[in-house]
């Protein structure tokens, strides 16, 4: 990897993979795996379900941004961050500048059948999931587009996931 990026940044809607994807690439690799929603639990003392409940969705996109510019500024590590944080031009021009920009991709169809039983996505708790989650990717699309690479996950494990990200980015240990 270049020098001036050393991170890896995993993008990409809810249930595209990025956690489970980002602790096989831990595993790989070696590099450290930060979690950006967690961060924001961690810095905030209450889930991200709590937060968007009590202080509303902008509130958590301020506090999402405020812990991706903290964690971008670390080095050799692999940042997963939650679906929406591509939303602000201002975060995607942090992680281009921290490190490649992988965006994980997913049939809606996929989506839906990897959070359907998750009570903790606030996005999805109204009465056709199947249509929040296409209306939300079609949003959402544009900013996915500015990624540096892009790896579908639909019908494949975590491993071969990983290993498609770590030929995306030209990892060499």
């Amino acid at each position: 990897m270049a020098s001036r990026k050393s991170n890896i940044v995993l993008v990409g809607f809810m249930g595209t993979g990025k956690s489970a994807v980002g602790r096989e690439l831990q595993r790989m690799t070696g590099l450290r795996l930060v979690d950006v929603d967690a961060e924001v639990e961690r810095a905030e003392g209450m889930s991200i379900s709590n937060i968007f409940e009590t202080r509303g969705e902008a509130a958590f996109r301020d506090l999402e941004a405020r812990e991706i510019r903290r964690i971008s500024e670390g080095r050799d590590q692999i940042i997963s961050t939650g679906g929406g944080a591509v939303l602000r031009d201002d975060n995607m021009e942090v992680f281009s500048r921290s490190g490649v920009v992988v965006c994980l991709t997913a049939s809606a169809e996929t989506v839906l059948e990897r959070t359907r039983h998750n009570t903790h996505r606030p996005l999805l708790q109204v009465d056709d999931p199947m249509e929040q989650i296409r209306n939300l990717m079609n949003e959402r699309l544009p900013y996915y587009e500015k990624a540096d690479a892009k790896v579908s996950t639909d019908g494949k494990s975590p491993y071969e996931i990983a290993q498609e990200v770590l030929e995306a980015v030209a990892w060499k240990r």
